[in-house]
């Protein structure tokens, strides 16, 4: 699959699950919601109920930058229609400015729910270094 096969995947899903490093090396998963534009991925810590809005994935990615993010399909009733993207990346996290204004626009104009009741955690903008996928 070519490049705009795989992120026109992406437009099916709302859901995605990020791989980000611990200072031990043990790989944490948490999935996300998340928007792109034509290089970057972003997601951003929401109103959703958290005990803190400094979570581990931030902490994980100031000191370990590269991430993977996993966005699947399943559907058991059609095996036809099954798919997976993987995109890696160099991911930063943004707390005021150009960068940060820019991943909430994406996620607002994704998901209604943000465009109602815009984030204010910090953001998470992951500059894509691989892009790969496979569809049945």
């Amino acid at each position: 699959m070519n490049e705009a096969d795989l992120l026109t995947l992406l437009d099916e899903a709302f859901v995605a699950t990020l791989a980000t490093i611990r200072t031990d090396g043990r790989v944490d998963l948490v999935p996300i919601t998340f928007a792109y534009d034509e290089r970057n991925i972003v997601t951003a810590i929401d109103h959703k109920r958290k005990s803190t809005t400094e979570l581990k994935r931030l902490d994980n990615i100031r000191q370990f930058p590269e991430v993977t993010l996993l966005i699947d399909h399943y559907d058991h009733s059609d095996w036809k229609r099954l798919w997976w993207v993987r995109i890696r990346g160099r991911a930063k996290v943004h707390q005021s400015g150009a960068e940060f204004d820019r991943a909430l626009d994406l996620l607002c104009d994704r998901y209604t729910q943000y465009a109602e009741k815009r984030p204010k955690g910090p953001a998470i903008v992951i500059e894509r270094t691989e892009l790969t996928g496979w569809k049945a």
